[in-house]
C-alpha cells in the first residue's frame, strides 16, 4: 500500500522542520495520541487508539528515523501492534521544500497492514485513513498557524464517512507515521 501526498503550509521551512521534531507538537497533532516519547536519538514510542467502522484499538507504534537531512526530511520507519486489532509495519519518506514564505511538506508513505482491521474493506478503511490525515494536519497547520485551539489533544474517535478512491488500506500507519514524519520528524 501506498499513498504520496503533500501539503502547503503557511510557515518557514525551518519553522516546520522544529516542529516536526518537538513531540509535544507531534502528539497533539495526532488524532487519537495518547503518547508520543523519545526513546533514543532519533527513537520514538507512540500509544494511539483508532476506531474504524467497528473495531476499536490500542496501537503501540516504534518508530526511528534515518536518512536524517535537516531542514531538508528524513525517512520514518516503524511498526505498530494493536493486539488482535491487527499490525501494521511501513516507512515514510518526507521532503520540505521552500515555496516563498512557505513550505511544501512531501510524503510518500508505504505500508502493510494485517488483522481486523485489514479485513474490514478498502472503503472504509481508505475513509477512516483519509479523515486521519485530514485531521492530523488541520491539528498541525492550527498549532503552526497559533491556533490555541488546536492544540488540544485530537479526539480518538475516527469514524470513515468517505471513500477516496486514491488512499490506501491503512489507517493507524497514516496518522503515526505522518505525525511523526509530518505527517505523520517528518508521519512526518
Amino acid at each position: 500500500m501506498e499513498m504520496i501526498s503533500e501539503q502547503r503550509i503557511d510557515a518557514s521551512r525551518g519553522k516546520i522542520w522544529e516542529a516536526l521534531n518537538d513531540t509535544e507538537i507531534l502528539k497533539n497533532s495526532m488524532p487519537g495520541c495518547e503518547s508520543f516519547e523519545s526513546t533514543g536519538e532519533n527513537s520514538f514510542e507512540a500509544k494511539i487508539t483508532v476506531k474504524v467502522g467497528p473495531v476499536k484499538a490500542k496501537f503501540k507504534f516504534n518508530v526511528n528515523l534515518t536518512d536524517i537531512d535537516p531542514p531538508n526530511g528524513y525517512t520514518i520507519n516503524g511498526e505498530g501492534q494493536g493486539g488482535a486489532a491487527g499490525f501494521a509495519k511501513g516507512s515514510a519518506s518526507v521532503n520540505l521544500t521552500e515555496d516563498g514564505s512557505a513550505t511544501i511538506l512531501a510524503y510518500n508513505v508505504k505500508a502493510n497492514v494485517g488483522g481486523k482491521l485489514a479485513q474490514l474493506g478498502a472503503r472504509l478503511i481508505d475513509g477512516a485513513a483519509r479523515k486521519m490525515a485530514d485531521e492530523f494536519f488541520g491539528n498541525f497547520i492550527g498549532i503552526m498557524s497559533g491556533d490555541s485551539s488546536a492544540s488540544e489533544p485530537a479526539p480518538s474517535d475516527t469514524a470513515a464517512t468517505q471513500q477516496p478512491a486514491s488512499v490506501p488500506k491503512w489507517v493507524w500507519i497514516t496518522a503515526a507515521v505522518l505525525a511523526l514524519a509530518i505527517i505523520f520528524r517528518a508521519f512526518a
